[in-house]
């Protein structure tokens, strides 16, 4: 299999020599470019169009929230995997509400990293255990239906089943296996189910089901 391409987003030099310095070490991985700048990442970004982007939160010219808005505009699925020092809940579910897929804080370890990077990659959604709960537990402010109501309940039966196994961080081709359908039916189902929610991106909908299926 081919590697997975990385780019990373910092714009502390330290840092982006470290990562791919650890990530050097992984043959899953490949770091294919760097960016210190919102600037400079949106352009770099948009040419090599890698499988995940590693992005801090802070940038010398603006937040790493713009970077993920711009990846989200790309024909292709480029995935976002926020890395960062800051665990404020508010910063997180900005970063969720950015588009990002996954949120974990710099003092991972290099086999984590590359196992989230590795699970972002593949379609699933990453948070950090540290804060998993708290951001959850926040996420009704985020995304609530401005009337009140639970867009959960304009689901069907199977959109439902689908969203659940969304939730529990499996794949698309995980859930048709599990389903016993085909991949493009599960895809659809995921389309219809975030058009419903009023959401653009799976960590979206995950975090929306953990809120409000109880």
């Amino acid at each position: 299999m081919n590697p997975i391409s990385v780019f990373i987003v910092d714009d502390h030099e330290v840092v982006r020599v470290g990562l791919r310095t650890l990530l050097s070490r992984a043959p899953e991985v490949e770091v294919i470019g760097e960016a210190e700048s919102v600037q400079q990442a949106v352009a770099k970004i948009a040419e090599l169009l890698p499988d995940v982007v590693l992005l801090d939160v802070r940038l010398k010219d603006g937040s790493g929230f713009e970077v993920s808005r711009e990846v989200q505009k790309l024909d292709k699925d480029v995935r976002v995997l926020v890395l960062t020092a800051f665990s404020d809940d508010e910063m997180i579910m900005q970063a969720i509400s950015a588009g990002a897929d996954g949120y974990l804080l710099k003092e991972i370890g290099r086999e984590q990293l590359v196992e989230a990077i590795q699970k972002v990659a593949s379609g699933q959604s990453i948070l950090d255990p540290a804060v998993t709960g708290r951001v959850f537990g926040k996420m009704q402010a985020l995304i609530q239906d401005p009337n009140g109501g639970n867009r959960l309940n304009s689901l069907s039966a199977q959109e439902r089943k689908v969203l659940a196994l969304v939730a529990e961080g499996k794949t698309n081709k995980e859930i048709a296996a599990a389903m016993g359908l085909s991949d493009k039916t599960i895809k659809n189902y995921f389309s219809n189910i975030l058009e419903k929610l009023q959401l653009s991106r799976r960590s979206q909908a995950a975090a929306y089901f953990v809120q409000h299926s109880h």
